[in-house]
């Protein structure tokens, strides 16, 4: 299929493929239709990327946040949620403005060497989120139906046969699973904070920022993690592809209108992964910390005393439940990424089920072996340890994303304005600067 790009003076080679060539514009888009039609059409790539703002990984950072610290982390919930809507907006805007997607303007912009290794590096980043999918599913199945860990880490491999099926009957399908299965979770925290019956007043005064955050070590610690987990490198790579599934006009008027209606998208789904964190956050805090149970930590934990102290029987499975749907979810957009990733940085096409199979095997490899040998308490520190991976290599989808967007001689007219610049730059230094002092200390 021939590239639709119209700006190829503007790049060093012409783009001779598209990204996700075989779903490049098969989804309709009305010409003159009502905002809410148009809208309609747009709906769908912001709740795949909002899958990864809620995956397993996240789960840790929120429940240690709430158990220890009560609603004061909730500001930091929502300040990690607000830097996620604009780097996804950058990446929308690149895929449209361009007709590229992150990984193909990194191996246009920079030498071979140097695309490489970022290549290697999102490779590293998706293995990684990979592994937190497949640790976050074998506790899921461990908690549901009391399967061993070793069971539920090999029972997760055969969901490339699934996804293979999926993926043969069209984008949109994929996309309303992915709907499907974040209403799922939506539903099921929905009632966990209605029995938990938080403190209303508290939990508004939360969303304030607190001195105590930069003031208290621990707290701190916690804050850093829960901003260095949220934002997905992968996601970036993933967002400025799959808004060119739509078919909207390749000129200034319909990328125009393309832009603003995916940022809509986006940003509506993006809370949706708001409230999930927020609501994981509040339902530790609600159960575990004005309980006395400050020292829960991880998911097991968390499942195994909520029944007990909320005095209800569905709170362990329900939240079990959406662990499931959540790392069943992330797995749907990581082969997606993956993809995406493989043919924009080496322009080398793979099949979907193959490159599934590598990468899954990448994950449960090591989750496999600690489970063996560590148990219940070494997946919890590879979940860990992946997301620290994850942090490790979202800065070199950062600065590269905000450095396109931020050049005229690549977006033309849809260049980042003077302030939009400015902003962005900030963000990416300042997760720069947060994310390493996290891999800093963890290591040490």
């Amino acid at each position: 299929m021939e590239a639709t790009n119209t700006q190829t003076k503007n790049w060093r080679q012409e783009s001779s493929e598209n990204s996700l060539a075989d779903v490049h514009s098969s989804v309709h888009v009305p010409v003159g239709a009502g905002f809410f039609k148009t809208l309609r059409a747009y709906a769908g790539p912001g709740l795949m990327v909002a899958v990864g703002y809620m995956d397993p990984g996240n789960w840790a950072t929120d429940i240690a946040g709430g158990a220890r610290y009560g609603y004061k982390l909730l500001s930091v919930v929502l300040i990690s949620n607000l830097f996620a809507i604009l780097l996804q907006h950058l990446a929308l805007k690149l895929g449209i403005a361009t007709g590229r997607d992150l990984a193909q303007a990194c191996r246009d912009h920079f030498s071979r060497p140097v695309g490489f290794g970022l290549w290697a590096l999102a490779e590293i980043a998706i293995a990684a989120c990979d592994l937190a999918e497949v640790i976050g599913s074998a506790i899921a199945l461990n908690l549901l139906f009391g399967l061993p860990l070793t069971i539920g880490v090999l029972i997760t491999s055969l969901d490339v046969l699934l996804l293979l099926y999926l993926q043969n009957k069209g984008f949109q399908v994929l996309e309303r699973i992915v709907a499907s299965l974040i209403f799922l979770i939506i539903g099921c925290f929905g009632y966990e904070l209605l029995v938990s019956q938080p403190n209303v007043g508290d939990v508004i005064s939360g969303l304030v920022p607190h001195t105590d955050v930069i003031t208290n070590p621990g707290m701190l610690y916690i804050a850093i993690g829960i901003l260095g987990a949220t934002v997905m490198p992968h996601n970036l790579y993933l967002h400025s592809s799959i808004v060119q599934t739509r078919d909207f006009g390749r000129n200034d008027v319909g990328r125009k209108s393309a832009i603003k209606f995916a940022t809509i998208d986006s940003t509506v789904s993006l809370f949706l992964a708001f409230f999930i964190n927020a609501a994981i956050l509040i339902l530790s805090a609600a159960a575990f910390h004005f309980s006395g149970n400050q020292q829960v930590a991880d998911i097991t934990d968390a499942h195994r005393l909520l029944d007990p102290i909320l005095g209800v029987k569905l709170a362990g499975i329900l939240f079990a439940v959406a662990l499931l749907a959540s790392g069943q979810n992330s797995t749907l957009t990581g082969t997606l990424a993956g993809q995406i990733v493989m043919e924009g940085f080496l322009n080398l096409r793979v099949k979907p089920w193959v490159r599934r199979l590598i990468t899954r095997l990448v994950a449960i490899v090591p989750a496999f072996v600690v489970t063996i040998l560590y148990g219940e308490h070494g997946t919890s520190e590879l979940l860990v340890f992946s997301q620290v991976i994850l942090s490790l290599q979202l800065s070199f989808a950062v600065v590269p994303l905000v450095q396109f967007t931020s050049d005229k001689a690549k977006m033309g007219r849809f260049v980042n304005p003077v302030w939009l610049k400015t902003l962005s730059w900030a963000v990416a230094a300042l997760i720069m600067g947060l994310n390493g002092y996290l891999l800093w200390d963890t290591i040490g």
